[in-house]
């Protein structure tokens, strides 16, 4: 009955930003560790950005640093990921996913993560 839909993805241009959005059901969603990994062709999927459900402690991937920023609303059941200075290299499916684990922690692998969306492409030219 778990479900994460991930929304926000689309082209554009280099330096642009985008939003991404993951709606949650089927959860506990404020017990749930949540991040966000992508794919690009031809390659591993890779840890982007996580977010722990007690003090929402953060991490990223040196790649997206400072660029990128996630957060979470409770009260909705998302999470989003926020990205700007956006690259070609950035091009990727972005997937959603969710963790139980202890109030505190961020899952950044995905062998952690035991839920995830479906994915959302980011395209990002010049």
């Amino acid at each position: 009955q778990v479900q994460l839909v991930e929304s926000g993805g689309g082209l554009v241009q280099a330096g642009g930003s985008l939003r991404l959005s993951c709606a949650a059901s089927g959860l506990t969603f404020s017990r749930y560790a949540m991040g966000w990994f992508r794919q690009a062709p031809g390659k591993e999927r890779e840890f982007v950005a996580g977010i722990s459900w007690r003090d929402t402690n953060t991490n990223y991937a040196d790649s997206v640093k400072v660029r990128f920023t996630i957060s979470r609303d409770n009260a909705k059941n998302t999470v989003y990921l926020q990205m700007n200075s956006l690259k070609p290299e950035d091009t990727a499916v972005y997937y959603c996913a969710a963790a139980s684990t202890w109030a505190t922690v961020v899952v950044t692998t995905s062998s952690g993560m035991k839920y995830w969306g479906k994915g959302t492409l980011v395209t990002v030219s010049s």
